[in-house]
């Protein structure tokens, strides 16, 4: 494991997300695995979930700390943005609405840790546990 690539900032700190009377202990955890980096993501509903698993996507391509929530994101668009903060709305089939804050990205302040080329679908998955929801997400890097 290349320690230069793999993002440790986010994995280390606890949070009580307290969503439909459930506590889920982390938002998300980086996982070892050859050559890719993975991730688990946990939250009280599944739209808290969804919202992690965005932020350790993120977390994992620059440091969230140095990114500022100056833009509110409504429409899919890729043209240098790196986003902070998630509000799911609306889960329904294979259809995923939310909202997200964030900025463009400033190669000055924000040092991309590595490049995601793609989400893959080896050992991808999304269950009900008890008290909550748990993902686990690999990425191509």
């Amino acid at each position: 494991m290349n320690s230069c690539l793999w993002p440790t900032a986010r994995s280390e700190i606890i949070v009580q997300d307290r969503t439909e009377g459930y506590t889920v202990s982390k938002k998300y955890e980086f996982i070892e695995h050859t050559a890719d980096l993975g991730f688990k993501a946990y939250g009280a509903s599944r739209e808290r979930l969804f919202a992690h698993a965005a932020e350790a996507f993120f977390e994992a391509i620059v440091a969230l700390e140095s990114v500022e929530e100056r833009l509110e994101i409504y429409l899919y668009d890729t043209d240098r943005l790196v986003f902070k903060s998630f509000q799911i709305k609306r889960i329904e089939d294979n259809q995923l609405e939310a909202n997200v804050r964030g900025e463009v990205l400033d190669p000055e302040r924000h040092e991309i840790k590595t490049g995601v080329k793609a989400v893959t679908y080896h050992q991808l998955y999304v269950k009900e546990r008890v008290g909550g929801w748990e993902a686990r997400v690999i990425f191509d890097i």
